[in-house]
């Protein structure tokens, strides 16, 4: 009899366990704002090794979110304006610190035409993501 008693709390115990959806890290919802006078083209974002491509950002406009395993403060950012390839710096993740599961959005500027940088210039976290 007490076999069964701890039997069933021990099949009690692991049915009422839940397993979470998402771990501390994430997932991020990540969506660029373009602030500048130019349209973004063949747009890809890289954070933490995982690449994600977006559609065209017009001139003064926002991207749609797309979902990122984790998120940080900078990004690899790479974008094409008149056929030419503007870039961010490169990003060491080492030490940085995660944002979590929030909905974040990088604000892009162009910090140097000549040298075809871009620099974010903002990171704005819009709240938790949707589940």
């Amino acid at each position: 009899m007490k076999k069964h008693i701890l039997f069933i709390l021990i099949l009690f115990a692991l049915i009422s366990c839940k397993k979470q959806k998402f771990s501390p890290e994430g997932p991020s919802d990540i969506r660029i704002r373009n602030l500048t006078d130019y349209t973004f083209t063949e747009v890809s974002v890289s954070v933490s090794g995982e690449t994600v491509n977006f559609i065209d950002i017009e001139a003064k406009s926002v991207s749609e979110y797309h979902r990122f395993k984790k998120s940080f403060p900078k990004a690899d950012i790479s974008v094409k304006v008149n056929d030419e390839t503007f870039s961010t710096e490169p990003v060491d993740y080492t030490y940085m610190q995660y944002f979590g599961q929030d909905k974040v959005t990088y604000e892009v500027i162009i910090e140097d035409f000549g040298n075809k940088k871009l620099k974010i210039s903002n990171v704005i976290l819009e709240g938790p993501i949707d589940p």
